[in-house]
């Protein structure tokens, strides 16, 4: 497997982007970071929000991290489509509408 942390570490080097600044805007302190560092598994979120702080692309050395992507990417889009329809709305209105005239109906 591949340590993580490693390769978290060589790319925030290379990046320029000072320690102190990356732990800040992750909200952890910089003894947190170089932990990390030594953390063979570290989560695939935490590489996801790293890399878009440094500007960079973690699929090239996290195998496991191309395919949760991908699969992610996936579902935003299909779910964005399912939403973005007109049809979709117009239902939910409809089923929101009918909710309401049910409460009017109890409340008299």
């Amino acid at each position: 497997m591949q340590h993580r942390g490693e390769i978290i570490k060589g790319a925030i080097y290379k990046s320029g982007v000072p320690i102190t600044e990356l732990a800040k805007r992750l909200g952890k302190s910089r003894r947190w970071m170089y932990l990390m560092f030594e953390n063979s598994n570290v989560s695939l979120d935490l590489v996801l929000k790293i890399g878009k702080i440094i500007h960079y692309d973690f699929t090239n050395e996290i195998k496991e991290l191309g395919i949760s992507t991908k699969f992610k990417n996936e579902m935003n889009s299909t779910f964005e489509n399912e939403e973005s329809s007109s049809e979709y709305w117009k239902n939910k209105y409809l089923k929101l509408l009918e909710e309401y005239n049910e409460l009017l109906k109890k409340k008299e």
